[in-house]
């Protein structure tokens, strides 16, 4: 039996309880991997790219200062709201509310980031998304995955949603370079 997506109205609820669920802006482990996210990448700026659910937009900011055109996404309107408020100043942002990968841009981007999101997509959706992102992003383009590795609401752990994706974009996405750590792994892919 294939596992399901955790619905949007599972995100609106937590939203709905705390503005900052994961403390995006004050967890000692979210800035370790923001910072592990940025190193890994190995250009030093992007023309385009596209963040898959920014949240409430703490690693956005971050982002934009490489990128020269940030589409930065989220389904639920408060955490979007927040991260158009917090990077109010960035004009290389566009933010755009879009439930991934049911909901898609038709655009191409050199850089993909997914920073723990696939670990809340049924396997048919990460499948999806491994061809939505195969056509999104351009020859040499970047995209990076960053997910815990344990199990949470999602169906699938971070481990298991992250294998799952990459044997999907096999032969069009090669790993480049891959970190592993107690509480996430981060994998580099590269659209060949």
């Amino acid at each position: 039996m294939r596992k399901n997506t955790v619905p949007l109205g599972y995100f609106e609820q937590l939203y709905a309880a705390r503005s900052d669920p994961w403390r995006l802006a004050t967890s000692e482990y979210e800035r370790a991997k923001y910072a592990a996210t940025l190193a890994a990448l190995p250009r030093r700026h992007y023309g385009r790219a596209f963040e898959i659910g920014c949240a409430n937009g703490v690693f956005t900011a971050a982002l934009a200062d490489r990128c020269e055109d940030l589409l930065a996404v989220e389904p639920v309107p408060a955490a979007l709201a927040e991260a158009q408020r917090r990077n109010a100043n960035r004009s290389s942002i566009r933010f755009a509310r879009m439930f991934v990968p049911a909901e898609w841009p038709a655009e191409q981007f050199d850089l993909l980031v997914l920073s723990e999101v696939i670990d809340y997509l049924g396997e048919n959706d990460v499948e999806l998304l491994a061809e939505r992102v195969c056509w999104s992003l351009v020859l040499g383009g970047d995209m990076i995955l960053v997910h815990w590795v344990r199990k949470k609401a999602g169906s699938l752990s971070g481990q298991e949603a992250t294998d799952h994706f990459i044997a999907a974009a096999r032969g069009r996405l090669d790993v480049r370079y891959a970190e592993r750590n107690r509480d996430y792994r981060l994998d580099l892919l590269r659209r060949v």
